[in-house]
């Protein structure tokens, strides 16, 4: 089944003021395109800045809407006239919660349900690309060792992520299903995922609070300069996700889920890649032994004993063809995106300037 979408309409895009979110927007505006944009309060100048400035100098039309994800009905405005819906809009915290299933496993739930329930209501929805994430394909590295050809693909599902352990991607794996489950009980539009490894690159706002960020903060501070665990990730910058979303909404051909991902690299390839553009910082040198993180890594890094076993020490790969077959991606390569990514972070005073 082919799905052909009017570029004349609107587009909605929820969570606008996101990381990934923005760029996709800014792509938008500047293919002039007309932008339903949702953020939890538009008149948050604060929150929408980054937003109205993308929109500046371009062909594209942006319209701010207050939508939130627990609010039955609040998207509803947003989506009316849309036939594509990009919904981003999701919480996005690894930890400093007391509970997972109210600050993480919930909204995801809850606000995927608001907006796809919207959308039914919304004769004028044709598509919906829903981000989801890495995270929605498996649980630990370790299970690695169990997939097809020593690769993640699109036909895994995280199984083993729970409220208790590995919470985060236990909420976005919940909140796929859900989409999937919804898209199933209607006709009206046709569904499609995209699943980002951990997303990289510069951000269009200071106010963003990404995990990229304090994973680039702790390499960079001296944190961690005696050293990093021997923990791997897949890696993708932010703008190629944007356009993924984007190609999926477009693309007539576009169905299923999309792995999206540069390459895989420890953190200690990370540091290396920094360093030759940055040696003035302390970046690691050496990988700790899986034994010392498995000791102090609870009590130092706030990492369950659980994860320690599961994940150090343990390869990921994924299988990013259909991304670059479907969806045309070309991947900026990771030491260019680290590169900018540190540098704007140095920029934005995150990082000490020493160079």
């Amino acid at each position: 089944m082919t799905t052909t979408i009017d570029r004349s309409k609107p587009v909605c895009v929820t969570g606008a003021s996101g990381y990934i979110a923005s760029w996709i927007v800014k792509y938008l505006l500047q293919d002039g395109l007309t932008v339903h944009a949702t953020v939890r309060n538009a008149s948050n100048e604060k929150s929408v800045a980054h937003l109205k400035q993308a929109a500046q100098n371009t062909a594209g039309t942006l319209k701010l809407f207050s939508a939130d994800l627990l609010e039955a009905g609040s998207f509803k405005a947003a989506i009316e006239g849309c036939e594509l819906v990009i919904h981003t809009a999701s919480p996005f915290l690894i930890s400093g919660f007391k509970d997972a299933h109210e600050a993480l496993v919930k909204p995801a739930v809850q606000g995927t349900e608001n907006v796809l329930r919207s959308c039914n209501d919304v004769p004028s929805v044709k598509r919906v690309v829903l981000t989801s994430s890495v995270a929605s394909v498996f649980g630990d590295n370790i299970e690695l060792k169990y997939s097809k050809n020593g690769m993640f693909s699109e036909q895994d599902w995280n199984t083993t992520s729970s409220v208790t352990h590995q919470p985060y991607s236990f909420s976005k794996v919940a909140a796929e299903r859900k989409a999937w489950e919804m898209h199933k009980q209607q006709q009206q539009w046709d569904l499609v995922t995209i699943n980002p490894a951990l997303v990289m690159g510069p951000s269009l706002t200071k106010q963003t609070q990404s995990t990229s960020i304090s994973i680039m903060r702790d390499l960079g501070s001296g944190k961690q300069a005696t050293g990093v665990p021997a923990l791997e990730f897949g890696l993708v910058d932010v703008r190629d996700v944007a356009r993924a979303h984007i190609q999926a909404g477009f693309n007539p051909e576009a169905a299923g889920r999309y792995i999206v991902s540069e390459g895989s690299y420890s953190l200690l390839q990370m540091a290396n890649m920094l360093k030759a553009d940055f040696p003035k910082y302390p970046l690691p040198k050496h990988q700790l032994p899986k034994a010392l993180i498995w000791l102090v890594g609870p009590i130092a890094a706030g990492i369950t004993r659980r994860f320690v076993q599961l994940n150090i020490g343990y390869p990921v790969r994924f299988d990013q063809s259909r991304s670059r077959e479907m969806l045309q991606l070309h991947y900026r390569p990771m030491q260019q995106t680290l590169h900018e990514h540190f540098q704007q972070m140095i920029d934005d005073g995150l990082l000490k300037n020493r160079q």
